[in-house]
């Protein structure tokens, strides 16, 4: 009985873990903006999404949770609380899709022009449904480059819960990025 009842509670427990909403209720809503309201003393506030390479490279996952306290954030700084319709025009505006925000280094200022993402769950590849990557990427001061692009891709083979390797690819076809997201780790 007390097997059980240990079992139970566990079940219980692992179902109410953190995992990456596709859809927010109201609950989650006033959530994300409590988050990003309190994140304006934080300086680690995005830690939560952001993921990287090693190779100096970062991807964040823009979860709709993540891009509500962001604006919540922004609009804390600015003293200016978030109205309704703000708050129901960004859950709207990725509904449907997984954005990532990534900066790829590379050795010239076009490197990154043609660059081709792909969501990798398991054995299945989901091709990106939005691609915008940096045609002048920015100048470090190594003497490389940094490319900012931004790619979304479509969520409904996806749960909050899986384990995806982001993979860009040159226009060759070879690789020549890859960032491990584990969507469970996020809101």
């Amino acid at each position: 009985m007390i097997r059980a009842l240990l079992m139970l509670a566990v079940l219980a427990v692992a179902s109410e873990a953190p995992a990456a909403s596709f859809t927010l209720t109201e609950a989650d809503k006033r959530a994300a903006i409590h988050t990003g309201e309190r994140s304006v003393t934080s300086e680690a506030f995005d830690r939560e999404w952001r993921v990287s390479n090693g190779g100096g490279e970062t991807a964040t996952v823009v979860t709709p949770f993540h891009r509500l306290a962001v604006a919540a954030r922004h609009a804390t700084f600015k003293n200016d609380p978030l109205k309704p319709t703000d708050v129901d025009r960004l859950v709207k505006e990725d509904a449907g899709r997984l954005v990532l925000w990534v900066s790829l280094r590379g050795r010239s200022e076009e490197f990154a022009r043609f660059y081709v993402p792909r969501l990798v769950a398991g054995e299945r590849e989901i091709k990106a449904s939005f691609v915008q990557n940096e045609r002048t990427a920015a100048r470090q001061e190594d003497g490389g480059y940094m490319a900012r692009c931004v790619y979304g891709f479509p969520i409904q083979d996806l749960t909050g819960r899986a384990k995806v390797a982001l993979v860009v690819a040159d226009p060759d076809g070879r690789d020549v990025s890859r960032f491990t997201i584990d969507l469970a780790s996020m809101r």
